[in-house]
């Protein structure tokens, strides 16, 4: 559950939103006219997202909306609260000191770095797991936060816990909903802002609610009807919460990948998140 970018994080973002919001509906009444450029198979002509390569270009897609950066590894060090009500926000995933996904990677660096710089900190993250309190984290949780993340052990229980709560179960849905690429790192995404829990945005939730209107692959459906679908879904999920209300990682990234049949999401990958533009090659 993770989720900055939104313009308390960056205040630069408040004046595009009217603008963003425009161009959103635009891009949202633009019919699926073009035709795939996959098989009907596609899960079995892409490269799954588990790939190194298709996975790296999912940290960068996911940067560049989170962070307004392709180096996600720059990221490791990043601690903020963005005033959406899940207390600290901070690592390459966004994790939260109200939500949990905190709380089991400092533990898991604990167990792994006993007596590490953070590990003073896990009564205060239990205590505060669920709200948005600072309480026994202030002043110097921030500090010592960017002093962890140069501890490569530090690096790496952030890694190992992305694909364990979201990377890992949204590829693993994805195959077993015969998704290419693209379909993968839809529910990535998706998973990476709202989390998999019960609340109705939650990422079962959302492809709950897609399947109200589309079949999966597996079930028959044409995958373009279903992402489309997905991200529909999705859309109205972000649109419940003010922090998420900007769709544009939707609108003019994923929307976009999904219009040009790029389904096995192969490079050159060009797209916009919060009116700004990035490319892989």
């Amino acid at each position: 559950m993770t989720h900055h970018s939104d313009e308390s994080a960056h205040p630069s973002r408040i004046a595009r939103r009217t603008v963003l919001a425009a161009a959103a509906a635009s891009l949202a009444a633009v019919p699926l006219l073009r035709p795939s450029h996959a098989s009907a198979s596609t899960a079995a002509a892409c490269t799954p997202l588990d790939d190194a390569a298709k996975k790296e270009i999912a940290m960068k897609l996911v940067s560049s909306a989170e962070n307004s950066s392709l180096d996600w590894k720059a990221q490791y060090k990043y601690i903020e609260d963005i005033g959406d009500g899940r207390g600290y926000t901070a690592g390459i995933i966004g994790f939260c000191s109200g939500t949990g996904d905190m709380l089991d990677l400092v533990q898991l660096y604990a167990d792994r770095k006993p007596g590490n710089v953070l590990a003073k900190y896990l009564p205060a993250l239990r205590a505060v797991n669920g709200t948005d309190s600072h309480d026994g984290l202030d002043p110097g949780f921030p500090r010592d936060w960017a002093r962890a993340a140069r501890d490569s052990a530090f690096q790496q229980a952030q890694n190992d816990e992305r694909d364990r709560v979201y990377f890992n179960p949204a590829v693993r849905q994805g195959k077993a909903d015969r998704l290419g690429t693209l379909g993968q790192f839809a529910y990535y995404d998706a998973i990476v802002m709202h989390g998999d829990g019960d609340d109705p945005t939650s990422f079962r939730n959302i492809r709950r609610r897609a399947l109200g209107k589309a079949s999966t692959p597996a079930q028959g459906g044409g995958e373009t009807a279903y992402l489309n679908a997905f991200l529909d879904a999705r859309v109205w999920a972000m649109k419940q919460e003010e922090a998420h209300s900007d769709t544009s990682r939707v609108d003019t990234e994923q929307r976009i990948f999904l219009r040009n049949g790029n389904l096995c999401l192969n490079t050159p990958l060009d797209w916009k998140v919060y009116g700004d533009s990035y490319h892989i090659g």
